[in-house]
Formats: C-alpha cells, structure tokens, sequence
C-alpha cells in the first residue's frame, strides 16, 4: 500500500482493518470487499481531514478491470464482486484483526447454533434492518427477513439464473435443494421458490435453518461472503427480471447512485444503513493491529458519504491518477513501475517527500493459466493430450515472468493453495513451477508433436497444424506476459497466437467453451485454503483444467493518499 503523509492516519485503518485490502494485509483472505467494504467497517478520516471534507467524505480510487454487473448470483469476477460486497449483507463476517481469524456476526443476532455433527445450523436475523429504498417496494421500507435469505440461496439454484456459484452450493448438500433444481430442469417446468425443502427453510420471521447431508464444519464460512450469497429481496428481483444486474438493492452500507458500464461507477451512502461502530479484537502483540483499532474503535460506520470508481485499464494512466491526486488510494502497485516506486524494496525518497508511505504484504492468491478440455487442440484426457499440456507447462518460463513482466515482485507457485492461508507450505517444493524445455521438447517428439510439413512449427499427431489461441486483453501489462507466452512457446517450436479482447467479453467467451487458454487468477475467500483445491475436482469432463501454474503476487504493494 502507498499512501499521503497526510492521510496516514487515515489510511492506517485500511492496512488491517480486514475487508478486501485489509483482509489481505493482515489475515491474507481474499480480494473480495477491497475499497467499499473497508469503508463500511472503519475507514475513517482524523479530525483535521474531516474538518477540511465536512460537506461530503468522497474515495475515489481505480479498477485496473471492468465489472460484469451487480447480481450477487451470477457474478464471479473480483471486480463486480467488490461492489456487491457493499451493497448486500451476509449473515456474518470476519474480525479482521483476530488472530487466528474469527467469524463474527454480521446481521445475524449471534452466532449459529450447530448440531447434529454440524450437519445443521439454526441462524437468528436481528431484526430492524432495512433494504435501501427501492420503486419494488411501493414506497414502503423494506425490512430483512429470513426469508431473504432462503430466497437468495434458493437463486442459486434456479437454472434461470445461471449462478456461477452453483457448484459451490451443491457441493455443500443442502437436503432437496437438488431435487428441486431436478424438477426445473424438466422440459417446460420452472424452478418452485415456494416449495419448501428440508436443508433451506424458515422457522420463524427471523430464523433461517441450514441442514446438510455431511458434517460440514467449514459451512460457516459460506455464509460471510455477502458478494455472491448476500441477501436479495424477491420483489426487487422480479420487478426487474432480466436487468437486475443493473439494479442492485441490498441492505449494506452503500447503494449504486450511477453506473456507466466500464467506465465509472459511483456509490452513495444507504441512508437506511443500520447504526454500527466499528469492534475488533487485536492481538496484544501486533502493534499496527492495535494501532488500528486505536484509531478506529468506537467510529460509526461507514465513514464516507461517497464512492467513485473508475475504469482504467492501462497501468500508466492509472499511475499517474494517483500521483496527480485524481484518486486516494492505489489498490496495487503496478509492477511495470516497482524499480522506480520501491527501488531495493523500499520506498523511493522522493516519494517519500510527497508524503506517500507504503505497505507490502503476502497476498493470498493465485495467478494460472486454464486449458479448455473440451477444445479439440488442447483439450482431453487421451494420453497424447495429457503430454502436450504438461509439455507446454515444463516450456513456460515462469522465472522469467517473474523477473521481467512482474519485476521480482512475485514467487513461484508450487501448488493451489496461496500463502496467507491455512494449509499453505511455504517449505513445499513441486514440480508444477519446473521450467525444463529440454523434457517438453522430448514429451513433444515422444507423443508425435513434431514438424511434418517443414514450416518449423510442430503439428499435430494427425499433422494438422499445432496452433495455440490464448486468449487476452489488450493492455501493456497483458503485452508484457504475453510476450514470455511466445518466447517459451517459440522455443519448443509451438507456435502461439493471441485473440485480444476487454475482460468481460473474454469471461463471456470463456463462460460458453469457446477459448482455448486463458490467464486468470483467484484469491481467498476465506482463511481456509481447502477452496483452492476445488479446481481440481469435477464429476465430469470440465470446461477447464489448471495445467501451468503461474505466479502468485506475494508482494503486492497498494497505493493511497
């Protein structure tokens, strides 16, 4: 993190307070919540900057990514679920500052009560929270139900929706949701929201009650991520149907004021925001946790009245907004600048005379490439297959991308779960980070993968042309790892081509089986990094497989003023 001199005591909350950035500084979780939500739950200003801002408390900061949209359950990428985070509400959250991390209710009224081997879990909602206000609701405050929560699990369900959180929920055993989805999967039927089942239903007004197939000891965890689960009142949903991504309506502490589709969106304060002020439970012997909670314990939450996001995809632009005071904080530190920003890893002096400080920290995620196992070239599990892809993953050059595009500021992966998170061996040596061209050229040549035509490209067992697609964005920063995609790919003879498009048309494309390879990355939701593991597991043939595991950025640098 970079930051102003004279915001420092501002931005200190940000380091640790646990949502999104904090999450990550202090526990190492995930990306989700990053601006917004750090705001709801303390960002705080110090009395000579409130004074200077009294009219209207304004944070403006950039995606570096556009957004797809704002349903909590169809939306899977960061971006969009940095906004949801804000505008819904889970039944709990984290204590960011806690050691170890500990769930901590959010508007549930206490926390669940668990029995039969964890295989049930009984919630109270407190009551007294109220949606933001909404036409859907006929001019009439809108209170949260249990019954919201029912309704936004069972969404998930609904073959309607499309939810790209649908696994994640299956696995998990509800008892007769998946009947129910059964049921609306027939030919002409639809999915029955008043059709009560075992595992999902409501006891009372305020009481929402989970009931599970296994013990599911982790559950808990599921239900603090308010960005894909976060409560949805039906009413709002129907009344806007196939536009509710454009219509978000939650009972969290921002609401959606204006949105134009990657390029800025602006958030204001949810007058109807319930009274809370900020807790936490610091180690004793962690100095900048306490030195947090010093500063903001007892600060009514959220702090500011607005928040502005913009879009800008270019990493130069989006540096120099921030040194031209265009934007208070910097999410991260763009690599393409980190031997001029943090030259030996310490912050350069003459931004340390414009007031600019900085944190670093480890951060819980993940960097990869996918290889579509349903596209012909690349994709299936025959052995000639098999080889090829783990050719290409021994010809990647991983050192490189970590020297040249990400300039040291990165390690490589050794496996799917990221540091900061529990499970993850920092000791742990595997070959998924190997850089051995000698061994994928054999692979290449065993398995029939050589030139037949003379051309010097390698062609198929069959002698088609061997031609990779991988696909991108057409920013500097994806120019420059594109350009160690070619140079590894060149140097075991594969040939590479990349199809350039924006990040939400290439999710799109990705979403229908039509890409071929793709660079991605995945951050920590929770302190548990089991969830890594879940790529790996499928009861079918995937659209996807983790095949080159890339390099996780464990020295992020974000940037505020």
């Amino acid at each position: 993190m970079l930051m102003q001199r004279d915001k420092a005591r501002i931005m200190l909350a940000c380091f640790a307070l646990g949502i999104g950035v904090c999450m990550r500084v202090i526990m190492g979780l995930g990306k989700i919540g990053v601006a917004l939500a750090l705001l709801c739950w303390g960002f705080g200003a110090s009395g000579e900057t409130a004074s200077k801002t009294q009219a209207e408390k304004v944070l403006r900061y950039a995606f570096e990514i556009a957004e797809t949209g704002f349903d909590p359950a169809q939306i899977s990428d960061y971006y969009s679920r940095t906004a949801t985070e804000n505008m819904f509400d889970a039944l709990y959250r984290y204590d960011y500052l806690a050691r170890p991390a500990k769930v901590v209710p959010n508007v549930a009224d206490g926390m669940p009560v668990i029995a039969d081997d964890f295989r049930t879990f009984t919630v109270k909602v407190k009551p007294g929270i109220y949606f933001s206000d909404d036409p859907a609701f006929g001019g009439k405050k809108r209170e949260l139900t249990a019954q919201d929560f029912v309704y936004t699990f069972k969404r998930i369900f609904d073959p309607k929706t499309k939810s790209q959180t649908y696994s994640d929920l299956e696995e998990l055993k509800l008892l007769g949701l998946d009947a129910l989805r059964r049921d609306a999967e027939k030919p002409g039927a639809s999915f029955n929201y008043d059709t009560e089942v075992e595992g999902l239903r409501t006891l009372d007004r305020y009481t929402i009650q989970f009931k599970l197939h296994d013990p599911q000891p982790r559950f808990i965890y599921r239900l603090t991520e308010a960005s894909i689960w976060g409560a949805m009142a039906r009413e709002v949903v129907e009344k806007y149907g196939d536009k509710i991504m454009e219509h978000p309506v939650g009972t969290g502490p921002f609401k959606l004021d204006q949105w134009t589709r990657s390029s800025k969106i602006t958030f204001v304060k949810n007058p109807n925001f319930r009274e809370e002020y900020y807790e936490a439970e610091p180690p004793a012997d962690d100095a900048l946790s306490q030195e947090i909670y010093r500063q903001m314990k007892g600060k009514r939450i959220p702090i500011v009245d607005k928040v502005e996001i913009s879009i800008i995809d270019e990493v130069q632009p989006r540096w120099l907004s921030f040194l031209g005071n265009e934007h208070d904080f910097l999410m991260y530190l763009p690599p393409q600048f980190a031997n001029q920003v943090i030259p030996n890893n310490k912050l350069a002096p003459h931004l340390v005379k414009k007031g600019i400080r900085i944190e670093r920290y480890a951060a819980p995620e993940l960097t990869f490439s996918y290889f579509n196992m349903d596209n012909p070239t690349v994709g299936g599990n025959s052995t000639d297959k098999v080889a090829l892809r783990r050719a290409i993953a021994l010809a990647y050059n991983t050192e490189e991308e970590i020297r040249l595009p990400r300039r040291n500021q990165a390690i490589a992966a050794q496996g799917v779960i990221p540091p900061n998170t529990w499970g993850y061996d920092p000791k742990f040596k595997s070959e998924l980070s190997d850089y051995n061209p000698a061994r994928a050229k054999a692979l290449l040549d065993m398995f029939g993968y050589v030139d037949k035509d003379g051309d010097g490209w390698r062609d198929m067992p069959d002698g088609k042309p061997l031609v990779l697609e991988y696909s991108t964005q057409p920013s500097a920063a994806d120019r420059e790892l594109n350009e160690v995609w070619k140079k590894s790919m060149t140097a075991v003879g594969i040939q590479i081509v990349f199809k350039t498009a924006k990040w939400p048309e290439n999710l799109k494309t990705a979403r229908a089986g039509k890409l071929m390879m793709w660079g991605l990355g995945n951050s920590a939701a929770s302190p548990d990094g089991g969830s890594f593991m879940d790529f790996g597991y499928g009861r079918r043939n995937t659209k996807a497989i983790w095949q080159v595991s890339r390099t996780p950025n464990t020295t992020n640098s974000t940037a505020s003023r």
